[in-house]
């Protein structure tokens, strides 16, 4: 792992702002889930890859019933 160079300041709710760029390279947009995990003494963001409950396919998803599922 290695350092960005970036900082940020942690708000009084906790909150981190990801930088522009960075959330452009790792195509995370609004509303993307991010996976929180902890290793030693790191903190690690991943992008969660959204599936259908199903099948597993992630390309063409709808939202039924609070799940997401696959289209047609």
């Amino acid at each position: 792992m290695h350092s960005t160079g970036m900082t940020r300041k942690v708000d009084s709710l906790g909150r981190v702002v990801l930088p522009a760029e960075m959330r452009r390279v790792f195509g995370i947009r609004e509303g993307d889930l991010v996976d929180i995990a902890v290793d030693g003494q790191h903190i690690v963001l991943t992008k969660v890859e959204q599936r259908c409950v199903f099948c597993g396919d992630g390309t063409t998803l709808v939202e039924y019933s609070g799940k997401l599922v696959c289209k047609g």
